[in-house]
């Protein structure tokens, strides 16, 4: 990954390919002017003062996501300007928003694509302004190359391959304190957190042929014994030995077996335990409700939860936070063979319910339903699951939004809150109690379709049957923002994005210090 360093180098001393500056837009009487942003301040004077100006004459107007590349005067050390755009210049008393910040750095390390060395002169008056700078300029600088270039490339015998452009090789924040005990912490909680979230997107993004629940599984072990995670894997053999029907039926029309991991993080001094449930479905076929044409194709994605909870749980011990922290990726692949679940079949799930499987593309559920159900018999203070569920939550948020839906009001909105603060886009769902009687069977105790309209609002209330009595639970629906098919923007690479870990990290952050009760 990306290396981070707090340099201790003025802009104009500091040796490396390019320096990155913010420019905004004017507001009140200089509204349309270009603004330098703080830290520009000696690239400004290389430039005679005159950078805002030979800015403007490029085109540069300050918006949000807009770079601007110039060569550099001999003043400087760095051959290249990057200007990137913040939007809005902030009120006189405010400063620039973390958002702001970290999509502006993603921007730029973008555009840094393939160059060793950039410095990053962005507004940094705090420690939390360093930390998000890092977040952006590591997320930003992410690329997903393992299947180009070099042994792995498809091009024919002889013909001339240079590989694929890597991503920037290091970011040196500028202006921050090296010292500083927040500062450092900022930078060092940085790395650990995007090396995760870039880890999740790896495996999102690698290829089904490659990931399968068997070597999903091999990867989740190889971490725990990296960073002290105590690891279980359950396989098909003892599935059916535990009664796991909802990962068995789902799995069991693919040549590749189910498993059930769980991964636990635990601390000493832990005054609280936070249980993590990840959707793991390696590949999604649809099954026998197999999908229409144009929709397998990004179906490798379908296991991004269960790379944001594994994520989320490294993180966690890499940050030594103060709470325990359980994760549970349910993993299967789902493929129509003779061997595969019918609509119509009725499994008997861990809890002991039957479901009738009206839908084996609604197949989320079933695994899910399961980990539910085995997290519950620990009785953590609280349950989260993360899932690519519904293609019904993208209709109603879009491409960018998360939904959240939960058994405890306070609970949704703390979640809802908390992801706005680390830059995630959700949104607060409810689970409406008339729904639940589009899912009753003749059949069995329930079914796992429902009505139609309110889709995902139905497979949160299928998903809280299953949920331990008077444990806090929430239901994040990342179908929309966990894998990103359009041109990358801010810190968004095409492909998986790591959609929740953030959040995730921040609500175990939040429990650490008590602030959830």
């Amino acid at each position: 990954m990306t290396a981070l360093t707090l340099s201790t180098a003025g802009a104009a001393t500091l040796r490396a390919d390019a320096l990155v500056v913010g420019v905004a837009k004017g507001a009140g009487s200089k509204s349309g002017d270009l603004v330098l942003a703080p830290g520009a301040e000696a690239v400004d004077k290389a430039f005679d003062g005159k950078l805002a100006t030979v800015l403007e004459t490029l085109g540069a107007s300050g918006a949000e996501g807009e770079v601007t590349k110039l060569p550099a005067p001999s003043g400087l050390k760095a051959p290249v300007v990057i200007a990137v755009g913040l939007g809005t210049v902030p009120d006189k008393d405010d400063a620039y928003d973390p958002e702001t910040l970290r999509r502006a750095a993603g921007c730029a390390a973008r555009a840094l694509s393939g160059s060793k060395k950039a410095g990053f002169a962005l507004p940094v008056e705090s420690a939390e302004d360093a930390g998000a700078v890092a977040e952006g300029a590591l997320l930003g600088a992410y690329a997903f190359t393992a299947y180009q270039g070099g042994e792995n490339s498809l091009a024919p015998k002889g013909a001339k391959n240079n590989g694929p452009k890597l991503p920037l090789a290091e970011v040196a924040l500028l202006g921050t304190k090296p010292r500083d005990k927040a500062f450092k912490a900022a930078a060092e909680r940085a790395t650990a957190l995007v090396e995760e979230i870039n880890r999740a997107r790896d495996l999102i993004n690698t290829p089904p042929n490659d990931l399968y629940p068997e070597s999903f599984a091999a990867v989740a072990t190889a971490a725990g014994k990296e960073h002290g995670i105590k690891v279980q894997v359950l396989d098909e053999k003892a599935l059916v030995k535990g009664g796991f029907g909802g990962l068995l039926g789902v799995g069991q029309g693919s040549a590749h077996g189910p498993r059930l991991v769980k991964l636990a993080y635990t601390h000493p001094k832990a005054e609280k335990t936070l249980a993590l449930v990840g959707k793991g479905i390696t590949y999604d076929s649809g099954g026998i409700s197999l999908k229409p044409a144009g929709h397998n194709e990004t179906m490798k994605c379908d296991m991004s939860g269960a790379a944001a909870v594994f994520a989320a749980v490294v993180a966690a011990a890499r940050l030594g936070l103060r709470v325990n922290v359980t994760g549970w990726l349910a993993l299967a692949e789902n493929m129509p063979s003779g061997n595969a679940t019918r609509p119509g079949d009725v499994l008997r799930m861990y809890s002991g319910k039957t479901v009738e499987v009206l839908n084996t593309d609604a197949e989320g559920r079933l695994v899910l339903a399961d980990a539910l159900t085995r997290a519950s018999e620990e009785n953590p203070d609280a349950i989260v699951d993360v899932a690519t569920l519904t293609g019904a939550m993208v209709l109603a948020l879009g491409n960018r939004t998360f939904g959240i839906m939960a058994n405890d009001d306070a609970f949704r909105t703390s979640i809802h809150e908390i992801a706005e603060e680390v830059g995630e886009a959700s949104w607060p769902m409810p689970l409406p109690a008339d729904l639940r009687k589009g899912m009753e069977s003749p059949t069995a105790d329930i079914a796992n379709m429902g009505e139609r309209m309110g889709g995902g609002l139905v497979a949160g209330l299928f998903l809280q049957e299953f949920v331990g009595e008077g444990i806090a639970w929430a239901h994040l629906d990342i179908a929309g923002p966990a894998f990103h098919e359009g041109a990358p923007y801010g810190y968004t690479p095409k492909g998986g994005t790591g959609s929740a870990v953030r959040t995730l990290v921040a609500l175990a952050e939040h429990t650490a210090a008590g602030d959830l009760g």
